[in-house]
C-alpha cells in the first residue's frame, strides 16, 4: 500500500496493489475506488482530506487509518 499526499491539491492517492485501471466508481463527491478487470479495488482517490475521511465502504479500512494517521489526517469510520 503506498500513498501520494498532494498538501496543494488536499488529496490522496492510494496504491493498494498492482493492476492495470479499467473502471472506478464514486462513493460519494470526496471518494472513488479504482478497480482493475478482475474487480479488485487497485486505488482509492480521496480528495478535501483536511476535513478528515470517512472510511465507510473502503476497502482495507483498517490499514488505510494507519496510513491517514500517520499524515495526520483524521479518519471517521
Amino acid at each position: 500500500m503506498l500513498l501520494k499526499y498532494d498538501r496543494e491539491a488536499d488529496a490522496i492517492y492510494v496504491t493498494l496493489r498492482k493492476g492495470t485501471y479499467a473502471y472506478g466508481e464514486d462513493l460519494d463527491h470526496e471518494r472513488r475506488i479504482d478497480y482493475d478487470a478482475a474487480g479488485r479495488p487497485i486505488g482509492i482517490e480521496l480528495l478535501n482530506v483536511s476535513d478528515g475521511v470517512e472510511l465507510d465502504d473502503l476497502p482495507e479500512g483498517s490499514q488505510l487509518a494507519g496510513l491517514l494517521e500517520a499524515q495526520h489526517i483524521p479518519v471517521f469510520a
